[in-house]
């Protein structure tokens, strides 16, 4: 299985399994081997991000949490909350997937909804950090 190393400062410590000719990665949020997909990839090392460098509790970050956007479901990646408030949303693309003003858009329009502070746009390689301020979104430099 070769997976491609990604843009972050601590290399972590994951669980795989295969089974035949598929592989999964075991999720501590949800407790449970998940089938390894790229954007999956890049969700398990925002979650070892926040809980192992930043020390939020696994109570505090939520993944997969539906929401509604104009009548429809969609389903956001991953959620970190700070005293169940909203803090960071974070967006997680595959690796391959170039990020660009519609990607951000995406992100921001769920972000419509949850009014977290900051909000992380990520394909693995690389990392879009802003912060929701009364004027809109002000870009930031991020160190993962």
């Amino acid at each position: 299985m070769q997976l491609p190393k990604l843009n972050f400062s601590k290399e972590f410590d994951f669980q795989f399994r295969q089974d035949k000719d598929k592989f999964f990665i075991y999720d501590v949020l949800r407790k449970k081997f998940l089938l390894l997909t790229p954007e999956e990839w890049v969700r398990q090392h925002w979650i070892q991000h926040f809980t192992c460098l930043k020390g939020y509790a696994y109570s505090a970050l939520i993944t997969e949490k539906k929401i509604e956007i104009n009548g429809l479901t969609k389903r956001i990646d991953l959620l970190v909350t700070e005293k169940t408030m909203p803090k960071i949303l974070i967006e997680c693309k595959a690796p391959q997937i170039k990020l660009s003003e519609k990607t951000f858009e995406q992100i921001a329009r769920y972000n419509s909804v949850l009014d977290a502070n900051e909000i992380i746009l990520s394909n693995g390689l690389q990392h879009i950090h802003a912060i929701l301020t009364g004027d809109g979104y002000k870009f930031t430099n991020f160190n993962t």
